[in-house]
């Protein structure tokens, strides 16, 4: 990323605004701070200049309610809302704080306000105010941890299946967006934890303030990280099978394509079969490329998945250890186990754990968002979709008749044995939920690394693989145009 690739904050807006379909309305999340501060005044200028352009503007500010003085501010930035005419609601973090990780919580309670406050305005999608120099910190940070070069920030993120949030000031830098207040004699609020010294992002800023480093080409990483994404999903679409929505199997072919689409591919299917958001570090991936390809046949477990390597390729499920409960009260929802979105519509709190191997399969229903089977698009156990059942346990019909090993359309029996060890089952007070409960639970995959922040980078492949769990798409980009190119 050179300085010739920075963008003057109008232009950026502008271009911003004219890649969006129209009409829309746009939730600015805006702190008071001066970036966000600079978007709001940016895109209400240009609104103003273009209606033309179909687009209005409403924001929010998220108290987390942390430090003296929040509640304050976010009245400060309520006024100047109102003085431009822009409808505002302040969003505040209650309940108690975790004493670690507060900064990873913050955010994660941050943009699940701004995505309530998006539903309340009606609005199409969000923007926060990320700058060039949040991507140099990031890209910092991120280069302290790994030797591989780093996307960085995203420039549009889906978040929750939900709400697409965009970045489009992120080639634009503080220091012209503040010229640009300071044109407009606007102030803005310097919050007091960005100097200080506790947060890592605090001491790299002040790294990159005395010793700039030869950066990034982003937009370069950009392109790389999306080509990956769609070879990865044609390669799922030539060499992967899913069986019964439990068990992962890639083609002997599969396991022969280029080692970058390989590594991309498999890292994140670990992490979705594993119930983990990130993908398995640069140490355990080298373990299982180098396992995956090496045609010599055994068993490894990389990131909480269970790998079965034999005659016919590849198999992998979630290994039936370390799998915690999950109790949801009447009414409530919740991710078990980081691979099953759980919604809990019965009149009994109910309980959810791992089979472990029981010969009592899962009697729930299957609904929400599941079309009657789990993995049918790609499911070598799918039958006539008339005669399907409608629940997960009835898909256990690769069972003890099928031969061991891959010499015809049968599955290995320790696989499938450990992929059904790892299903869900529901229990009331010890015992198995009555048919007439089940039909109140309802039970989705959820892929950890993309059902919460999915950028667009990895848009294409989540979106082949939510079609591979006979899932609905994920959202797609509310754009017309990226970087100027018709979509």
């Amino acid at each position: 990323m050179s300085a010739e690739g920075t963008s003057s904050p109008r232009l950026a807006i502008r271009q911003f605004l004219h890649s969006l379909q129209s009409p829309a309305r746009i939730l600015v999340a805006i702190s008071g701070g001066s970036d966000s501060t600079g978007l709001l005044l940016l895109l209400d200028e240009a609104v103003k200049a273009e209606p033309d352009l179909k687009i209005s503007l409403c924001a929010a500010t998220v108290d987390h309610a942390l430090r003296a003085g929040s509640a304050e501010e976010a009245r400060e930035v309520a006024a100047l809302c109102a003085s431009l005419g822009i409808s505002h609601t302040i969003a505040i973090w209650q309940g108690e704080k975790p004493k670690a990780g507060i900064m990873a919580a913050a955010r994660e309670a941050r943009y699940g306000l701004l995505a309530e406050a998006a539903d309340a305005f009606d609005a199409d999608l969000i923007v926060t105010g990320h700058t060039l120099d949040d991507q140099r910190e990031t890209l910092r940070m991120r280069g302290m941890r790994t030797e591989q070069i780093s996307s960085g920030i995203a420039d549009a993120v889906l978040f929750d299946r939900r709400f697409w949030i965009f970045r489009p000031l992120l080639f634009s830098t503080r220091a012209d967006i503040r010229a640009f207040l300071k044109e407009q004699g606007v102030a803005w609020i310097d919050d007091p934890s960005n100097e200080d010294a506790k947060y890592e992002r605090v001491r790299v800023r002040r790294q990159l303030a005395a010793d700039p480093a030869t950066e990034t080409d982003i937009r370069a990483a950009w392109a790389e990280r999306l080509a990956l994404s769609s070879q990865a999903a044609e390669w799922l679409d030539r060499h992967f099978r899913l069986h019964g929505g439990l068990l992962g199997q890639v083609s002997v072919d599969g396991l022969r394509q280029d080692r970058a689409v390989l590594d991309y591919a498999l890292g994140r299917l670990t992490a979705v079969f594993g119930g983990q958001p990130f993908v398995p570090g640069r140490a355990q991936m080298e373990r299982l490329l180098s396992f995956a390809t090496g045609g010599e046949p055994g068993r490894m477990t990389v990131g909480r998945v269970a790998f079965d390597l034999r005659r016919d390729g590849l198999y992998f499920t979630r290994e039936s250890r370390g799998i915690l409960p999950l109790v949801l009260r009447p009414g409530e929802a919740g991710v078990w186990d980081g691979r099953f979105l759980v919604c809990n519509g019965s009149a009994v709190n109910a309980r959810i754990e791992a089979s472990a191997g029981s010969s009592s399969l899962i009697p729930v229903l299957v609904t929400g968002i599941q079309p009657p089977r789990v993995g049918a698009v790609n499911d070598s156990t799918k039958q006539d979709e008339s005669s399907a059942p409608n629940d997960l346990g009835a898909l256990d019909s690769c069972d003890e008749h099928r031969n061991e090993g891959g010499e015809g359309t049968g599955l290995p029996k320790a696989a499938w044995k450990r992929a059904v060890a790892s299903a869900p089952v529901f229990f009331v007070d010890g015992h198995p939920l009555s048919p007439e409960t089940a039909r109140s639970i309802h039970l989705t995959p959820y892929f950890a690394p993309f059902d919460r922040f999915l950028t667009r980078f990895d848009f294409i492949f989540a979106d082949r693989l939510s079609a591979v769990f006979a899932m609905v798409p994920y959202a797609g980009l509310p754009l017309r145009s990226i970087d100027g190119k018709t979509i």
